[in-house]
């Protein structure tokens, strides 16, 4: 992981002893693995959501009505605020 400017802050996991005892027997510096394995997580589960929503998209995907104009629209819209 990268050097953060962040400002850290502490917080607190429940381990079993007998992993304890196992991570303790290592040269790990669990704190930065921690970090990462988080930051990896967090950045899966927004790409998971992102492709949720592609999906939903094209789901709800319809060809626009006949006849119809988005500029049309664009500009009753900005009429409608500039009024």
């Amino acid at each position: 992981m990268s050097k953060r400017k962040d400002k850290l802050v502490r917080t607190t996991i429940t381990l079993p002893a007998s992993l304890k005892v196992k991570m303790d027997e290592t040269d790990t510096n669990w704190s930065e693995a921690i970090r990462e394995m988080i930051a990896h997580r967090i950045d899966e589960e927004g790409q998971t959501d992102m492709a949720e929503a592609v999906i939903l998209n094209e789901r709800v995907k319809r060809p626009a009505p006949k006849n119809w104009s988005a500029m049309k629209v664009i500009k009753q819209w900005r009429r409608r605020t500039n009024s």
